[in-house]
């Protein structure tokens, strides 16, 4: 049992979310004659940013949404070839996407979701592509290209024709309602869904197109923390939220989206009327799915929830900016954001300060402050044993148990035998223990010490818990806190001046 009592605010209702949704995606259906095929934006079972930036929000929850619709709906991943091509890599697990496809498909299978095929977009002759291609075919997984369309996507004409989307593969399909999904952004789901809607209608076969996309939220002020958030997140994309003119010249009515989509939907409207003879939609709002700002139950919580959300993308990229990945426009982006929210480091996020201070007074050593849900502030230090990210959570998991800071939840006769192992067998120069190494022992120590089997029950209340580290930490260190659901931050700073970081 849980000596602190763990808060956790609510600001969204994912039950509420789930059955909205669900109808609206039903209501599509219906409306274009029992065929719809549904783009998703986002990542449709590990949203994060939405679990984030929506307090209640489960990381799942379209996932969870799908699978009340499992029975009508298919599943079709889109992939670039040109991301095959260039090994393009999903950041936040570490794989390369054309893996990612195949993680995709386990997870939707493993929950009884039907994924049809594979459709490799933007295809050129990419020899990786290729050789993508018949893996698939080896696996038994159906796959289907799209070419390069010349002139797209404004060149409308063209495009919808024998020479444009007539070009690529028809994607033989089963089910009224076919979710396009993919890996990341930019694999071409919309062209995707477009191109399907020419071949549906050359078939004579009625079928519809609608955007799932979380963010923006169309129903929430323009400046709105959830939708500045979203504009954080996409930093680096140049995205920005702006009012839907379109929507608002056709029902006098003021909503959210952003440029991109704007943007293109003159174009998108003229391929409608081209392929269709007309145009279902008046907005690209009116093209969204999206429910979410109905959810909302607490929107203080939500605001607040937002606001912490921009500083830690701040961090995160002015770390990655330290690593060569992004430059001073995003970071001057996400400052532009923080004037436009009223909002800085020191008044949203205090452990920077705090872990700061921890560094101060152990000689500059790295240090991580950490804030459990309910508040309570913990620190760690750099020791001989313990990384600081290491130390930081062994002591959370004793001011979560109860158990006296003096009490040593593993004993070094423990821990220097695997420092052996690293340094003398496995060809490591750093010694202390990461994070991933520090709950093995400590899940060992459990086998014989009830202080340490105390501590293990209470890694499931570190959920929701920030962390904030003098260094950037190594990826491993970053993963456990990850999986752990404690939401990190990190100085742009390396340890040490090596050029080779990992």
């Amino acid at each position: 049992m849980c000596v602190l009592e763990i808060e956790r605010k609510i600001g969204f209702s994912n039950d509420l979310y789930i059955e909205k949704q669900s109808e609206q995606i039903k209501k599509r259906i219906d409306e274009f004659g029992g065929k719809l095929y549904l783009e998703f934006g986002g990542k449709l079972f590990d949203d994060f940013h939405a679990a984030r930036v929506l307090p209640g929000f489960k990381p799942d929850s379209k996932l969870q949404m799908l699978l009340k619709l499992k029975d009508h709906a298919e599943i079709v991943i889109v992939i670039s070839a040109n991301d095959i091509e260039s090994n393009k890599v999903r950041r936040d697990l570490g794989i390369t996407y054309d893996i990612d496809v195949l993680r995709l498909m386990d997870a939707f299978t493993s929950v009884g979701l039907y994924v049809g095929s594979v459709v490799i977009t933007q295809f050129s002759g990419q020899p990786a592509a290729i050789k993508f291609k018949e893996k698939l075919e080896t696996l038994g997984i159906k796959s289907f290209v799209q070419y390069i369309i010349e002139g797209y996507p404004y060149n409308v004409q063209h495009i919808v024709s024998e020479q444009g989307f007539g070009k690529n593969d028809y994607i033989e399909t089963t089910r009224p309602l076919v979710v396009i999904t993919a890996p990341g952004p930019g694999s071409g789901k919309m062209s995707t869904c477009l191109s399907q809607l020419y071949h549906e209608n050359a078939r004579g076969v009625k079928a519809g197109y609608a955007k799932f996309e979380t963010f923006p939220i169309w129903n929430l002020p323009l400046k709105h923390p959830v939708n500045l958030a979203y504009e954080a997140a996409t930093a680096d994309l140049n995205d920005v939220n702006m009012i839907d003119p379109y929507h608002l010249e056709a029902y006098g009515e003021t909503t959210v989206n952003y440029n991109r989509d704007v943007e293109v939907f003159p174009v998108l409207n003229a391929m409608f009327e081209k392929i269709e003879g007309v145009s279902p939609y008046k907005s690209p709002t009116d093209m969204g799915v999206n429910m979410a700002g109905f959810s909302i139950i607490d929107d203080e919580v939500c605001k607040k929830a937002s606001h912490e959300e921009i500083i830690r993308r701040y961090f995160s990229t002015l770390c990655d900016k330290k690593m060569g990945q992004k430059n001073d426009q995003a970071i001057q982006k996400i400052e532009s954001l923080m004037n436009q929210a009223g909002i800085s480091v020191e008044n949203t996020r205090p452990i920077v300060k705090t872990a700061l201070l921890k560094s101060e007074t152990t000689n500059g050593q790295p240090a991580v402050a950490l804030e459990l849900p309910n508040g309570q502030v913990v620190t760690g230090k750099t020791s001989d044993l313990l990384g600081a990210s290491s130390a930081a959570l062994l002591n959370a998991l004793k001011v979560l148990a109860g158990i006296d800071d003096s009490a040593l939840l593993i004993k070094r006769e423990i821990i220097e035998p695997i420092q052996d192992l690293k340094t003398d067998f496995l060809g490591n120069r750093n010694p202390r223990l990461h994070t991933d190494e520090v709950l093995i022992a400590l899940s060992m120590s459990a086998t014989t010490s009830d202080v340490a089997k105390k501590a293990i029950a209470e890694l499931k209340n570190l959920a929701g818990s920030e962390a904030h580290s003098t260094v950037i930490l190594s990826q491993i260190d970053a993963d456990t806190f990850r999986k752990l659901g404690i939401n990190l931050t990190c100085e742009p700073q390396y340890q040490s001046k090596k050029l080779y970081h990992k």
